[in-house]
């Protein structure tokens, strides 16, 4: 790639297959395995020294493939989104970071963005190395994210998620169909049900099937179109709280998946003025390290209530 092309500053990991099905070379298996990746970028990342055991052994065209083996390389882009809106660290200790991102930026590195993310920012303000996000966010959506900065103590947090202990609500402005608009104030609702990959890939969609999905809603405020929601994710699939809003009839405000795919064209710039109206406020837990009992809040707000589609990100 050319000298303007942006590189990750950490490098990216994939384990080789237990076994080798005809690749010969590790640089053979990279071209299958990314496919949409040209393969002469993988030779000239290959010949440029950026592709590595997880040793630190360099690769070379001739590497010969081992199996189950880690490889680490490094992503490029051709040039990186900047998002000019701030983060707030909220908290740290020996063993966590929580933090609030903005609407837009990543927790980790993906797509077009290499080193323009959370976890950068995270490492850059502490000045620590090993941290890991234990959970995620899409970059669409706001609010508190939780680092491991402790590979020790790591495994308690991930474990929290995986246990359901850990406790998260959201809020949400999104359009009221006519039915609610009539409804006095709180209503509630528990929705369960079936999500999987859609098309393109990076969607979800409602199946028939076991229940692998379940969200609490609390619409809590009312406009003229637009309701104030409360959000309780007890699972934690991809898109789950937009498209069980969806299911209300209550799509969230300026979200460009939900419930019509809205095209981004090749080069399209960012649009900062309408950010999905999707917002993670509050984080709960005890900490298995410590026995502290965390409740963190974000300070950050959705746009200004009642909302109107002329708001803008602040």
């Amino acid at each position: 790639m050319s000298s303007n092309t942006v590189k990750a500053k950490q490098a990216s990991e994939i384990t080789l297959p237990p076994k080798d099905l005809g690749w010969g070379t590790v640089l053979h298996f990279l071209i299958e395995k990314f496919s949409r990746i040209d393969a002469t970028i993988w030779r000239q990342r290959v010949a440029d020294g950026k592709v590595h055991w997880f040793g630190g052994e360099v690769i070379d065209a001739n590497t010969a493939f081992l199996p189950s083996r880690r490889v680490c390389y490094y992503r490029e882009v051709a040039a990186e989104p900047v998002i000019p809106f701030a983060h707030q660290i909220i908290y740290q200790d020996e063993h966590i970071v929580v933090a609030c991102k903005p609407h837009f930026l990543p927790v980790t590195p993906g797509g077009e963005f290499v080193n323009e993310c959370l976890l950068e920012r995270v490492k850059r303000d502490t000045g620590l190395q090993d941290v890991v996000a234990v959970h995620r966010l899409d970059k669409e959506t706001a609010g508190l994210v939780l680092f491991s900065v402790n590979s020790q103590s790591r495994p308690l947090y991930y474990q929290l998620f995986a246990d359901g202990k850990i406790r998260k609500s959201y809020q949400a402005v999104a359009l009221l169909s006519e039915a609610l608009q009539q409804l006095d104030l709180p209503q509630h609702w528990q929705v369960k049900n079936r999500l999987e990959k859609s098309t393109p890939a990076f969607l979800m969609q409602q199946v028939e099937g076991e229940v692998n999905a379940f969200s609490s809603l609390s619409l809590v405020e009312k406009g003229a179109e637009f309701g104030l929601f409360e959000l309780s994710p007890h699972t934690g699939k991809t898109h789950q709280l937009r498209l069980h809003m969806l299911s209300l009839g209550c799509p969230i405000l300026f979200d460009k998946y939900y419930p019509q795919l809205l095209p981004k064209e090749p080069g399209q710039q960012l649009d900062f003025t309408q950010p999905l109206q999707l917002l993670a406020k509050h984080l709960s837990f005890i900490d298995p390290a410590t026995g502290l009992d965390h409740q963190f809040e974000s300070s950050r707000q959705l746009q200004s209530w009642p909302v109107t589609t002329e708001s803008k990100e602040n």
